[in-house]
Formats: structure tokens, C-alpha cells, sequence
């Protein structure tokens, strides 16, 4: 039987009555917490990677933004040019 199993644990502690049921309930509650620590843990790194992630896609997302606008300007600048050019061809040939 394995020294660190419950069963194990229950049979030792048990030998010293009331103060044993305490203890084994002691050591049953840290048993307890420490899991509940590990998984903490875990949920806590996964939303720490969570987060680098949803930083840089916003981050993709504001570059983006930037080279769209930029683009856009260039073709209203285009549009204009070309107007422009067109009106000035109208009025030379009238």
C-alpha cells in the first residue's frame, strides 16, 4: 500500500483516535488546497496567455486600421488629381 494514499494515511492516524481524525482532516484539507492552488495557477497562466494574445491581434488590428486609412487617403488624393486633370482637359478643349 502506498505510504501517501488515503487508505494509508487513515489507518495510521486513526490508531491515535480524536487526534488522529484531526490530523488526517489536516492533512486531507492541504492535500485539498494544494490542488486547488495548482489549478488556480493554471487558469491564471492560461488567461495571462490569453491576454499576450488578445494584446497583439488588437495591435494587428490598430496597424491595419493605420495602413487602411493610409491607403485611403492616397486614392481620394488620386481621385482628386484625376478630377482635376479631367476638368482641366474639359476646359482646354472648350
Amino acid at each position: 500500500m502506498d505510504p501517501n494514499s488515503i487508505e494509508a494515511m487513515t489507518a495510521i492516524l486513526t490508531q491515535f483516535g480524536a487526534a488522529g481524525l484531526i490530523g488526517l482532516l489536516w492533512v486531507l484539507e492541504r492535500r485539498t488546497a494544494m490542488q486547488r492552488d495548482r489549478q488556480l495557477q493554471e487558469a491564471h497562466d492560461k488567461l495571462m496567455a490569453q491576454r499576450q494574445a488578445t494584446e497583439s491581434l488588437l495591435q494587428i488590428v490598430k496597424d491595419n486600421t493605420a495602413a487602411m486609412k493610409s491607403l485611403e487617403y492616397a486614392q481620394r488624393r488620386l481621385i482628386d488629381h484625376l478630377n482635376r486633370a479631367a476638368a482641366n482637359d474639359h476646359a482646354s478643349a472648350a
